[in-house]
């Protein structure tokens, strides 16, 4: 059965949308869940949005208190005119937990948001309680994937039309009919704002700086300080990397672990929702005695 939705996604969660200042930055976000339950916060992909966890939010928020949240440059948040390497979207991160009062979180990032909760566990070990990198890992990526993710994101700005945002959205998915008539309206209306266009190239200069890899990949021995519980979730079509490169993050991990979601591309939480949600939530839940 196709979603065709976020609101087939919601209906029946208990939801809703704010804006919170974090650091003097406008910070958009989708909450559920009680506040008395351990946070979760949900990160993104580069060029992404809050609604890449609309088939998540109700399941977790069952047993978390759950974010969503559009990352600093990204989505309906503001869009400074800034670097946008990992350490500077951590910031963001922290500045958004203080704001909330959240002294300690779990954190699930999707591609660059998998970047962002490595580098968050790396900089804040204190502050993290256990992080899941979904297909991503800030990792050195080959030229050619850089190259095709550069072209179709700054294609799908810079002319932002249904069928530029749709060719953006299918290279996520391993099955296209995923991608939907209201992600695509979403997604449409981000990059629409000529403030996100601006920031853009600030935001890929990550990828395509000569030197921006070598700023923010993390390498074996950064991987091996990391204590905290790490799932390393990739899937079968990552458009990325193939499966061997998580299987390796995950070896590298003091306490790390590998799954794999088959028939899925760069958005498993999405593609494959309920096996997602199954096995993110048994990684999550694991020894807190639900």
């Amino acid at each position: 059965m196709r979603h065709e939705s976020v609101w087939t996604d919601l209906r029946g969660v208990e939801f809703r949308q704010r804006w919170v200042d974090a650091g003097g930055i406008s910070t958009r976000v989708l909450e559920a869940g009680s506040p008395e339950l351990p946070a979760l916060v949900f990160i993104h992909g580069t060029g992404g949005h809050a609604e890449a966890y609309t088939r998540n939010l109700g399941p977790h928020s069952r047993h978390f208190h759950t974010y969503s949240i559009d990352m600093v440059g990204h989505g309906f948040s503001g869009k400074p005119d800034s670097s946008y390497d990992f350490k500077d979207y951590v910031e963001h991160l922290v500045a958004f937990m203080d704001a909330e009062g959240l002294e300690t979180i779990s954190v699930s990032g999707e591609s660059m948001g998998a970047g962002i909760a490595a580098w968050f566990a790396l900089l804040h070990p204190e502050r993290v309680d256990r992080i899941v990198l979904n297909t991503g890992a800030a990792l050195r990526l080959p030229d050619e994937v850089i190259k095709n993710m550069a072209a179709l994101t700054m294609a799908a700005v810079e002319n932002a039309t249904e069928d530029s945002v749709r060719s953006r959205l299918e290279w996520l998915m391993h099955d296209t009919g995923d991608v939907t008539d209201d992600l695509v309206a979403t997604r449409l209306a981000i990059y629409r704002d000529p403030e996100y266009v601006a920031r853009m190239t600030n935001i890929l200069k990550r990828h395509t700086d000569p030197d921006g890899q070598d700023r923010n990949c993390l390498v074996e021995r950064d991987w091996k300080k990391i204590s905290a519980p790490v799932l390393v979730l990739w899937t079968d079509h990552d458009p990325t990397a193939p499966p061997e490169v998580g299987k390796q993050v995950a070896s590298w991990l003091p306490n790390g672990r590998y799954a794999q979601i088959d028939g899925a591309g760069h958005w498993p939480q999405f593609e494959k929702a309920d096996e997602f949600n199954d096995i993110h939530l048994g990684f999550l839940l694991e020894g807190r005695g639900v």
